[in-house]
């Protein structure tokens, strides 16, 4: 009995303390806000916001003379202040960002997500870094080593000290900065330090490859510095476009190897010779072009075939495959961005119907006999199409020269071109076995159906206008033609009465047994109209 009588003790009394805190809140609301609240540059500060600041304010004990609550206003008006700040802080950086010459020197440029959905590893190096987009990451770190062997060697070879490099380094390195999509995490000395120890070692990977790495030093079984099986991997790394450095600075680094100025363009020219085991087609450097750097890099004269500011080795590589010759024809639109640019339509993708499709129309194929892989052409129904070398090394080689045509502006969209309309040819393992039976592809995967993957699957997200392509002209002339019934017709009848020498005969048996038939015939008619007299 006494237990029950004390719990309903105890609900009058928390009861009574209910009612009393209501109460005080009540009074609470009623009292006028401060006029400090309210500050110039912030937000207003409504009812039910007090409601919710003034529930979690420490209350004070009351005055003898105010009768009311005193609450503290400071914490939600600190939090205001920060949150403008924040603000602020924001879009000061975006006008930075909104700075047109900075993005008028950017060159080396993220992959796109949407590209790497295809294939990442293709975009990624594997075996070397360079630059600061994969610097320090712990799958490459053991080629740092090999890099520090590199500046060791140049400087015993040249007898210089290191500090030279610094000094020229930290000249540029703004100008270096300003190439690269940041922020990338590097201080002023880890950056500097990067383009000093990536540049020499490409430069020792350029100049042992036409000089040889013996003559610069390296033993015969160096594990980097020789022509070995992990020679190909570092080329495929170094031709990524994520794994660049300015070729300005590849450029400022021999100088101060070869201690003379203007070389401009000898680097280019290296890099050409160094990836020259990419290349798609099988058409070597010439004797008399590597004669040229071999004399260039013994302090002779050097005369470049052009200067055309290259950007880096990516776009390097791109040029010397577009620039074996005259360029490409011109497109219907030549410019990229005019007053009249559009967004592709994804729906209008296809320049030209299959080699399936294209043979039942007549149309025949021939190996066209250039170095220019890119360069076709299309004569009195026969499509010819230079001789293409695809290996292990060139998916991730289109993929990189088409990711930079999709990111640079000022860049032509002429590889992607190329890829995207060998890709509406091929549909299947039977298109790559014709054309390699016409000569026009050489591969050395495991079967025609990975060919015939590997095109369908090289241009997946990439945006591209059709009518923004060099072989725009030579698609409608092939789909007039293949429009023609008559075209059809004529293929149709060769390929059924004439795929082979006996066909032939056959063919050839039947007309004449048809027109002694005939005649026949019609001497039976006449003699019985006209019987002779």
């Amino acid at each position: 009995m006494v237990a029950v009588f004390y719990k309903d003790m105890l609900s009058w009394y928390l009861l009574t303390l209910k009612i009393r805190e209501k109460l005080e809140i009540e009074n609470q609301r009623t009292e006028p806000v401060n006029q400090d609240q309210n500050l110039p540059g912030l937000p207003e500060i409504t009812r039910s916001d007090q409601d919710k600041n003034n529930h979690n304010h420490e209350q004070t004990p009351s005055e003898p003379d105010a009768g009311k609550i005193e609450v503290t206003k400071e914490s939600p008006r600190e939090t205001q202040d920060d949150w403008v700040i924040s603000i602020t802080d924001k879009l000061e950086q975006a006008n930075r960002d909104d700075d047109m010459t900075i993005w008028g020197k950017l060159c080396i440029y993220r992959v796109p997500y949407y590209l790497q959905e295809n294939d990442n590893k293709s975009y990624f190096p594997q075996t070397v870094s360079l630059g600061p987009y994969h610097h320090g990451k712990k799958r490459l770190r053991s080629m740092d080593r090999h890099k520090w062997r590199a500046v060791s060697r140049i400087l015993k070879r040249t007898n210089q000290n290191i500090q030279i490099y610094i000094d020229a380094m930290r000249e540029i390195e703004e100008k270096a900065r300003a190439c690269y999509e940041g922020p990338f995490g590097l201080s002023s000395n880890e950056f500097i330090e990067m383009l000093v120890l990536d540049g020499c070692f490409v430069l020792e990977l350029f100049r042992g490859a036409v000089e040889g790495f013996t003559e610069l030093g390296y033993a015969r079984n160096d594990p980097v510095f020789a022509m070995r099986g992990s020679m190909h991997s570092i080329q495929r790394d170094m031709i990524m476009l994520e794994n660049q450095l300015p070729l300005f600075v590849l450029n400022r680094l021999l100088e101060l190897q070869l201690g003379t100025r203007n070389q401009t363009g000898l680097v280019a020219q290296l890099a050409i010779r160094f990836f020259d085991p990419l290349m798609p087609t099988d058409e070597p450097l010439t004797k008399t072009n590597k004669s040229k750097l071999e004399n260039s890099l013994a302090r002779e004269a050097f005369d470049p075939f052009t200067d055309m500011g290259e950007l880096h080795c990516l776009d390097v590589f791109r040029r010397s495959l577009l620039r074996s010759s005259p360029t490409p024809e011109s497109r219907l639109s030549r410019k990229r961005w005019t007053r009249n640019t559009r967004v592709a339509d994804k729906r209008r993708q296809q320049l030209i119907h299959c080699v399936t499709e294209l043979r039942e129309a007549g149309i025949k194929f021939r190996r066209r006999k250039t170095d220019r892989f890119w360069d076709i052409q299309f004569k009195n129904g026969y499509l010819e199409i230079p001789r293409l070398l695809i290996h292990d090394g060139t998916k991730s080689l289109f993929l990189n020269l088409i990711a930079f045509e999709q990111c640079h502006v000022d860049s032509s969209n002429d590889i992607t071109s190329y890829i995207i309309f060998m890709d509406n040819l091929i549909d299947s393992h039977e298109d790559v076995s014709y054309l390699h039976y016409c000569g026009i592809i050489e591969h050395w995967l495991g079967s025609d159906s990975e060919v015939a993957n590997l095109f369908n699957r090289l241009c997946e997200e990439v945006v591209f206008d059709t009518e923004d392509s060099y072989l725009s002209r030579l698609s409608i002339e092939v789909n007039r033609y293949y429009n023609q019934k008559w075209n059809a017709w004529r293929a149709a009848l060769k390929h059924k009465y004439f795929n082979n020498p006996w066909a032939i005969v056959s063919f050839c048996a039947a007309v004449i047994l048809l027109v002694l038939t005939l005649s026949q015939s019609f001497y039976a008619a006449y003699a019985y109209y006209k019987p002779p007299s």
